[in-house]
């Protein structure tokens, strides 16, 4: 009964050590498909400064990653090679409602605290939000530590399009410069605080004539295009069959030049500045396939 015993005990061991085998050397074929997401945080938010002309606060964007939901595949090509595909979409929003005031024109560009201003008792809706969308091909260099566990270092390449959409309630537009855009075409209205102030000669007789002549609803969209490279390590687990875990770990690189922003989709803002996408990014995939 004991040799029994002892033999069960070493046979069970065995088994064991070769569940956890160093990956065969010969070269192995397959791959996977499934779910992403991926975080990242950008060191800048590109047209941060049209979202300040309008009054809102930008770290509400600014201060949590943008999640990115999406889809990414493998395939197993020559030896430790491995060559893959991602496409994903992220969002985020801030806005704010104002109170509208007339405030008295004493010839100041803009309203200054302590000068006469009236409640016009109607407020005014803005907000800014941005769409990011990523397609790109991964390529792969894979370091096998057990047969279910594996390291790889690649990179992620491909285009990318960004998206800050202006939504206001006042008249905005004149030109199709960088400058216009949050600006009012008065420019002697102004966002303090959370107040709207509009010029006007004597806030005491303005009327709801006053306020729809000087204030408007719009929305434009000013979009930029730009090549992608994303470097990164990675971790894949196997914990099952036919399915397993990758997570990665990066930094983002992205830049849309100067001059190739557009409204609209159409229209050129050749004034635009350089605007980077840079920043930390983590990217998890539940997968299905060997």
């Amino acid at each position: 009964m004991r040799k029994i015993i002892i033999v069960l005990f070493i046979s069970f061991f065995t088994r064991g050590i070769s569940q956890a085998d160093i990956y065969p050397t010969e070269t192995s074929f397959g791959g996977g498909i499934g779910f992403s997401t991926m975080y990242l945080v950008m060191n800048e938010l590109p047209g941060e400064e049209v979202i300040t002309r309008l009054g809102l606060d930008v770290s509400k964007i600014n201060y949590r990653p943008m999640v990115f939901y999406g889809g990414e595949g493998f395939a197993q090509m020559v030896g430790p090679w491995r060559l893959g595909g991602y496409a994903g979409f992220g969002a985020a929003q801030t806005s704010n409602v104002f109170d509208v005031y007339y405030y008295k024109d004493e010839g100041d560009v803009g309203y200054n605290e302590g000068e006469t201003i009236k409640d016009t008792g109607s407020n005014l809706s803005v907000s800014a939000r941005i769409n990011m969308l990523l397609g790109a091909m991964t390529v792969e260099y894979v370091f096998p530590l057990y047969r279910d566990l594996e390291v790889m270092t690649g990179s992620l390449m491909g285009i990318g399009h960004y998206t800050l959409s202006v939504d206001q309630h006042v008249d905005g537009i004149d030109d199709d410069t960088w400058a216009s855009i949050g600006n009012d075409a008065v420019a002697a209205n102004s966002v303090v605080g959370n107040g709207y102030y509009i010029s006007v000669a004597d806030p005491d007789n303005a009327t709801d004539a006053t306020t729809r002549e000087l204030k408007s609803s719009y929305m434009t969209e000013l979009g930029g295009t730009f090549f992608n490279f994303q470097p990164y390590v990675a971790v894949r687990w196997q914990f099952l069959d036919r399915m397993g875990l990758r997570i990665s770990a990066g930094y983002n690189r992205g830049t849309i030049g100067a001059g190739q922003w557009k409204m609209n989709g159409h229209i050129s803002v050749l004034d635009s500045p350089e605007a980077p996408l840079d920043g930390f990014t983590i990217r998890t995939v539940i997968y299905f396939g060997l």
